[in-house]
């Protein structure tokens, strides 16, 4: 064979393994893709494991929390409540992502999210679904660094609403008319309408109270960020900044007294927290010297620090 037609050959060659390789890309993203079964209840906690870096979704018993037990989903945000469960997933290339809906084990639909998954909750009835997404990617440790999109979805009606920034919002009084809003970290009331959440612009950052159905919101405070309403709907969860930069810690603020309490032990918490009764929080946040984040629980009346629940996890969900 004279060189010309070994340079041929070799070509050749190189563009068998090239489409190959592509082949079996496209064939791991669709089927990583695709819809997976949804895990049975069988734990008090669900979450997402972090060690292997795939997002496997597991679950435990609070009472016996070492006891891990894997579920066929894997997802980077997880969130079940009222017999509805949200999956921020892996949806195709680029990558893309996607809110997969699913209750009582069928999948209801699967919502495009235009960036990566961030926060993720659904209602106690299960009805109202939402979810944060970063369109660049980027954190909320840069303020004004970042862009999200805070949407949410009507199991009862099938709607679906891209972002919260269609909706009419008064921030301190006032019609807030700026461009440069985001929102993020919704939680909804047991009226599956009423809500709250996190309104930044300008550099500053509000907690938010609104209306799903009128489409409505205002500011009931500044230096708020990712609110979790309890249970009972008298108090909501969020992180603080300690000092103007400083790092994040939990407080519980009172509806009703207006009184703001800082919880000990939490601080570099960065997630949306979540109730696991009236009583206790569960949030994720990385230990001291460790690499990935962990899943701690504290009490609300900030009687004792925060602890740590469940190593190398995050994104709790009580089931």
């Amino acid at each position: 064979m004279d060189l010309g037609s070994r340079r041929v050959v070799l070509a050749v060659a190189a563009i068998v393994l090239v489409v190959a390789a592509g082949v079996v890309y496209v064939t791991s993203v669709v089927r990583e893709a695709s819809p997976v079964p949804v895990a049975s209840v069988d734990g008090d906690l669900m979450f997402v494991a972090l060690a292997d870096g795939r997002g496997r979704v597991e679950q435990v018993r609070l009472a016996d929390p070492a006891a891990r037990s894997a579920t066929p989903m894997t997802c980077q945000r997880v969130y079940r409540a009222g017999g509805t469960t949200v999956c921020l997933r892996l949806a195709g290339p680029g990558p893309t992502y996607a809110a997969e809906v699913s209750r009582d084990g069928a999948v209801l639909r699967s919502v495009p999210l235009p960036g990566v998954p961030s926060r993720a909750k659904v209602s106690a009835s299960g009805q109202v679904v939402g979810w944060t997404s970063f369109v660049t990617g980027d954190s909320y440790l840069v303020p004004g660094g970042f862009s999200t999109r805070t949407g949410f979805f009507d199991v009862r009606t099938g709607e679906a609403v891209e972002s919260l920034e269609g909706f009419t919002a008064l921030v301190e009084g006032r019609v807030h008319t700026a461009q440069d809003v985001n929102y993020w970290g919704l939680t909804v009331a047991a009226d599956d309408r009423t809500f709250y959440a996190t309104l930044a612009s300008g550099g500053y950052t509000w907690l938010v109270k609104g209306d799903l159905v009128e489409r409505r919101l205002e500011s009931l405070r500044r230096d708020a960020e990712c609110p979790s309403l309890s249970p009972d709907g008298t108090k909501v969860a969020y992180k603080k900044r300690i000092g103007r930069l400083g790092p994040w810690e939990l407080a519980v603020l009172d509806l009703k007294t207006g009184d703001e309490r800082r919880l000990p032990g939490t601080a570099g918490v960065d997630d949306q927290a979540t109730w696991l009764d009236d009583e206790r929080l569960a949030f994720a946040a990385v230990p001291r010297d460790a690499k990935l984040a962990s899943i701690h629980v504290v009490p609300v009346d900030g009687s004792a620090p925060a602890t740590i629940l469940v190593p190398d996890a995050a994104s709790p969900s009580p089931v």
